[in-house]
């Protein structure tokens, strides 16, 4: 099922179709294959330590949008 709604990389407010309560999305940072690209750019271009800076930086990766009522997964936005 396909959400609603379009989320961005920050919090949004939504009605959740799990438990219908009008919510800010709660969310968690995950990489990605974006984030392992970048990670191994750095590597090749800056050496080993900053290879592991992407994994430090959330706008490095996506974000995971969560009813903070219910946990319910409600959408993903990937960069």
């Amino acid at each position: 099922m396909q959400s609603p709604y379009m989320f961005g990389p920050d919090p949004t407010a939504v009605q959740c179709p799990a438990c219908g309560h009008r919510v800010l999305t709660r969310i968690v940072y995950r990489a990605n294959i974006m984030t392992h690209l970048i990670a191994v750019l750095c590597c090749f271009l800056t050496g080993f330590l900053c290879c592991l800076l992407p994994y430090c930086i959330d706008s490095c990766k996506e974000a995971q949008h969560y009813c903070p009522a219910c946990g319910a997964y409600l959408g993903t936005y990937s960069r």
